[in-house]
């Protein structure tokens, strides 16, 4: 299951599955642990990337989070691998909408909402976490990974927004262009960064067997 050192990074960054209570907004604070299918989900995930090829990891890197956090080190565990826990990974704090469904907030916060909508960056809900900030400990934490494991290869359970500031960082992109990546539940995003520079090298969302 271990890769030897090569002339380019990878990392893999894997979103963690269905926590339990199902979708709700969740960023730093509410901290729930994987359901039964999210655990499933995850499993899933793993054993299409080994079927594919691309599961010969030198290290397990996590967001402190539970719903990343408990899969990560059994997993490291499953395959004797070493396990990094890095809170620059954990996800973008939503502020008072914190452990809420998606149709309660138009509801609660309508202004809120409405600016949100509007625009994703500026337009946060009072108390969140800025967008700039998140996006510098993203960055910082990912570059450090890559710093530390050159050329070899880390998996990365972490967080829905996390990937795709990950993909806007990749990409060059502006901040706004979280709002334009879909990122389901156990959605896998490869970055190689080798003799041409950092690559976006794929971003999948479909379980194969799963649900």
């Amino acid at each position: 299951m271990t890769q030897t050192p090569s002339e380019s990074t990878r990392l893999v960054l894997v979103r963690h599955g269905e926590p339990v209570g199902g979708r709700r907004f969740r960023g730093d604070r509410v901290d729930d642990p994987l359901s039964d299918t999210g655990w499933q989900q995850l499993e899933t995930r793993m054993q299409t990337l080994a079927d594919r090829g691309g599961a010969d990891w030198n290290v397990v890197v996590t967001s402190p989070l539970l719903r990343c956090r408990n899969y990560a080190e059994a997993y490291a565990d499953r395959y004797d691998l070493p396990v990094v826990v890095d809170p620059d990974l954990r996800e973008i704090g939503f502020g008072p909408w914190e452990g809420l469904r998606h149709a309660e907030i138009p509801a609660r916060y309508p202004d809120q909402h409405a600016a949100f909508v509007a625009d994703p960056v500026n337009g946060r809900p009072p108390g969140s976490e800025p967008m700039e900030g998140f996006f510098e400990r993203v960055a910082r934490g990912l570059e450090r990974i890559e710093r530390n494991h050159a050329g070899q290869s880390a998996v990365i359970f972490c967080h829905a927004v996390v990937m795709r500031a990950a993909c806007a960082w990749v990409m060059g992109a502006p901040m706004a262009a979280v709002a334009r990546v879909e990122t389901e539940y156990a959605a896998a995003m490869a970055i190689q960064n080798g003799k041409r520079g950092r690559r976006l090298a794929g971003l999948d969302n479909v379980l194969l067997g799963g649900e």
